[in-house]
């Protein structure tokens, strides 16, 4: 089974409103993308199905999403949004307790202004909630909010999230030593997973992004393990730079190198275990991280002390590339 755990879908044309940020160099997004634009592009590449993610800050969407997944089969989850800071969250989470569609939540935390806002005690409480109602929750972060992240997860350590873009590093190198002790640091916590994905935009991605991305991608399976990482194509944000097929393929052949049993849970097996999609574990109310992988949490499933290195300086991987 392949599943695509990233991309999002919206109808440009009825609410050009609710996305000012498509300018500049991504006007080209500035259309409509919905089921039947991706259905060719998972099924010529394999994929059996996929996570739809929020792109817009409001309970809208995350209704829209659940319509199309309620219409579409291929489309397994939704990651949908609610405003976890509100005082009365616990209504809107009442409201879609019963809906075994919506599999978790996400917050545009890195277009917060202040990079400490993941750990702010509005957020955290509202975070908290979200394991009593068995969602999992995306953390959209850049490189400077790492730290703030690291303290909501070692807040509630029974709360399943996943690093979206693996933190958005700079490929350029720029970021390296922010990047480096942040996403090292939050890999070590076991409730955490990680998503190979959005590799094509990352900052300072050229045309050469497919060998820029490589160390960065041995650097997460080596610090995450291939239980604790998942595929993305970030469709159709991705499209700005590669087509679906590019995108998927650069980390699909990456893969090739790893085992099957590795390959299977970075190419659907983790994200359908994360998500609780079709009955896989996890599916159920009070998801522990546990619950989510299977196992106990066994030592070595933990990742490894890190040297003092950057993706840019090579592969991390001794004998992957």
């Amino acid at each position: 089974m392949k599943i695509d755990s990233h991309q999002h879908f919206w109808d440009y044309t009825a609410h050009p409103q609710d996305y000012v940020w498509m300018d500049g160099g991504a006007a080209a997004l500035r259309r409509n993308f919905g089921p039947a634009d991706l259905a060719p592009l998972l099924a010529a590449a394999g994929y059996d199905g996929t996570v739809a993610v929020q792109a817009r800050e409001m309970t809208a969407e995350t209704d829209d999403l659940l319509a199309i997944a309620t219409a579409c089969p291929l489309v397994k989850g939704v990651v949908g949004w609610i405003d976890l800071c509100a005082p009365d969250v616990e209504r809107a989470l009442d409201r879609y307790a019963a809906e075994p569609r919506l599999k978790g939540l996400r917050t545009l935390i890195h277009d917060r202004p202040d990079p400490d806002f993941a750990a702010s005690d509005a957020h955290v409480r509202g975070v908290s909630l979200l394991a009593r109602y068995g969602l999992t929750y995306d953390l959209l972060l850049k490189p400077e909010h790492l730290a703030a992240a690291t303290r909501l997860v070692d807040a509630l350590p029974d709360q399943p999230f996943v690093v979206d873009h693996m933190a958005k590093p700079d490929l350029r190198g720029t970021d390296r030593g922010t990047w480096l002790a942040g996403m090292s640091e939050i890999a070590r916590r076991p409730n955490v997973w990680c998503k190979l994905s959005g590799a094509a935009t990352f900052p300072g991605a050229a045309a050469d992004w497919r060998e820029a991305v490589t160390p960065y991608l041995a650097a997460m399976v080596d610090w995450f393990g291939p239980d604790r990482c998942m595929i993305g194509s970030d469709w159709p944000v991705c499209s700005l730079a590669a087509d679906f097929a590019s995108v998927t393929g650069a980390i699909e052949d990456w893969c090739a190198q790893l085992t099957e049993a590795e390959r299977s849970r970075i190419l659907g097996g983790t994200c359908a275990a994360f998500y609780g999609l079709d009955g896989s574990p996890g599916d159920a109310s009070g998801v522990t991280p546990s619950a989510v992988t299977g196992t106990a949490m066994r030592p070595e499933t933990k990742p490894r002390p890190m040297a003092d290195r950057h993706p840019s300086d090579g592969p991390v991987l001794s004998g992957r590339a």
